[in-house]
């Protein structure tokens, strides 16, 4: 299996290159040549799996640059009921009106972005070691990436964190996850801006190639194709929990901010999966919402974007859109070039043209919920079923609620714990109701915490890195 970029001026790469790459060269995104197609029968034979065993069915499919022995090891080091605190990793759960959840929260961090990100720190491990090589991940977070990346990475060899936050936009708990972390490989950085600004930071170095070699620049955001791949996995296994047969089919609902996850259901989809429809949902950050009813996508200037109760979906330009829009236009390079040149400059693009093609090929709908919703989702749920769930996986339940057809089967994708939005919890249902958080994390807003705050400046982020790199 080889990789090619979305804007289509970078050689074929098998995946440990890309694996270490971040944006290509050319500043598009990678995706594989194409999408392996899982037969009736071989959905037969994973059904029943282990997670670790589905996750290596799954991933050695586009993963054929790493000895399958040595594969296996990756995953089985990484799903384990240890991390993720059960033996199923992402069991499903129904609430009472027939609406399932997806657990995809129990690892490290308390969030999604674990299921990818200790995958991805243990492959990173695994192919530095064997190339002897250093890499410096430069990410950004508006919210969940950065911790998950942060307690996958950290004291691992050869790698060393330099993670971008929207200063003063996470919730106590997620600020505290990150910054309380003393690991001498772990360097945390508060840009004064959005989410939006520090993603922008992110590719602005991705895309200074002599920089990017010199310091050996990588990333952990969802761009990265190993992150994508390991979440892939969670769509079969959701699949597989929520039904008795192949013979039934699921609609998964996202809560959608940088378009990740959500392009990791299209991909599952496009493989074979029996997914009827990936359902959108957005908060009040609703360019993703517009462009799956209208065609039109308008991304937003960061000083436009809305500071909400569910931070991270607080995104306007969502990175792996492109990967999307590059297979609705049929992998026309040509095309890619020029809707995203319109992006550069603030002007967007309308493929109206393509609703029908964008709703009847590839499945999607769309819906959004505001502030209001999400509390009262959450405080519906906590009434009729007993638990809280967090604003991001509210948003996706309203979402559910909202579009589901008759006899709809949706699993709805949990984004994070309860626990690290408590605020927003207890305006929904009371502070009188206890928020549980795992006894590890008890106290964690008190921990000393250790970051750097910096301008909204490329330059000043790049002069911090050469300084600890250098020191």
């Amino acid at each position: 299996m080889k990789y090619i970029s979305t804007r289509g001026d970078t050689d074929p790469k098998p995946f440990s290159e890309v694996l270490l790459m971040g944006l290509a060269p050319d500043g598009g995104l990678m995706l594989p040549e194409h999408y392996p197609q899982v037969s009736a029968q071989t959905l037969e034979s994973w059904r029943g799996l282990s997670y670790p065993d589905l996750a290596f069915e799954v991933m050695r499919l586009f993963i054929t640059d790493i000895p399958v022995a040595d594969l296996r090891d990756i995953i089985n080091r990484t799903y384990t009921e240890a991390a993720f605190g059960t033996k199923a990793i992402t069991p499903v759960r129904t609430l009472c009106d027939g609406i399932k959840i997806e657990a995809l929260s129990n690892g490290p961090s308390l969030a999604f972005k674990d299921m990818a990100m200790q995958f991805l720190g243990n492959a990173f491990e695994y192919v530095l070691q064997k190339e002897g090589k250093t890499l410096n991940i430069l990410g950004a977070t508006s919210g969940d990436t950065g911790s998950a990346a942060e307690y996958a990475l950290r004291g691992k060899k050869g790698v060393n964190v330099f993670m971008l936050s929207p200063d003063g936009k996470m919730s106590a708990f997620q600020r505290a996850q990150m910054y309380s972390l003393q690991d001498e490989n772990i360097h945390n950085i508060a840009i004064e801006g959005m989410f939006d600004d520090c993603q922008d930071i992110v590719k602005a170095v991705q895309n200074d190639a002599e920089f990017k070699e010199k310091y050996h620049i990588g990333t952990v955001n969802s761009i990265n194709w190993g992150r994508i791949v390991a979440q892939v996995v969670y769509y079969f296994a959701g699949y597989f929990n929520a039904t008795s047969s192949n013979e039934q089919k699921v609609s998964f609902c996202v809560p959608s901010g940088n378009f990740g996850n959500v392009c990791a259901g299209h991909i599952a989809r496009q493989m074979g999966l029996p997914i009827h429809r990936l359902i959108v949902a957005t908060n009040e950050n609703d360019v993703l919402d517009e462009f799956f009813k209208t065609g039109e996508y308008r991304p937003r200037l960061p000083e436009f974007t809305h500071i909400t109760s569910s931070p991270s979906m607080d995104i306007s330009k969502a990175s792996n859109f492109e990967r999307f829009v590059f297979d609705l236009m049929d992998r026309d390079a040509v095309q890619i070039l020029a809707l995203w040149a319109e992006v550069g400059v603030g002007e967007g693009f309308d493929l109206n043209l393509q609703l029908d093609k964008i709703r009847h090929r590839y499945g999607f709908v769309s819906g959004k919920s505001l502030h209001q919703d999400r509390l009262a989702t959450i405080a519906a749920v906590y009434q009729t079923d007993g638990e809280l769930i967090d604003p991001h996986t509210a948003d996706g339940i309203k979402v559910a609620r909202e579009v589901r057809e008759p006899g709809e089967l949706v699993v709805c994708l949990e984004t994070a714990l309860a626990a690290k939005f408590e605020k927003t919890i207890h305006e929904a249902v009371g502070n009188e109701v206890a928020v549980p958080r795992p006894a590890a994390l008890a106290g964690l807003e008190g921990l000393p915490q250790r970051v750097q705050v910096l301008p909204n400046d490329a330059a000043a982020v790049k002069q911090l890195i050469r300084e600890a790199l250098e020191a």
